[in-house]
């Protein structure tokens, strides 16, 4: 069994090191896959709980299941207005929270 040791790692620095500095055009290119990735991730755990497939979530809101697979992929990222689609044919209620 492998551990780190109880070493604490500076995050920060693994992510500058990795893709750059924050606000750099590689670090923003990797947030923006990160971010597409994640909001595959959501859509795809929503839809396996609701028991549907990808083909149904496709056809629920005009759409082939190619397209629903590569969202939940990550290799696409959905416009915020299907997003919203896809989130309502799952069954699944979208709400807004701000942080002050």
């Amino acid at each position: 069994m492998q551990t780190n040791n109880h070493q604490i790692v500076d995050y920060d620095a693994v992510l500058d090191e990795r893709f750059g500095k924050e606000g750099t055009p590689s670090r923003i290119a990797a947030e923006e896959k990160a971010y597409a990735f994640y909001t595959g991730q959501i859509i795809e755990d929503a839809r396996k709980k609701a028991h549907i497939t990808q083909a149904e979530l496709a056809r629920r809101i005009g759409s082939d299941r190619a397209y629903i697979s590569r969202v939940e992929s990550g290799k696409t990222e959905p416009k915020v207005s299907t997003f919203y689609r896809i989130m309502n044919a799952i069954g699944c209620r979208i709400e807004y929270s701000m942080m002050l």
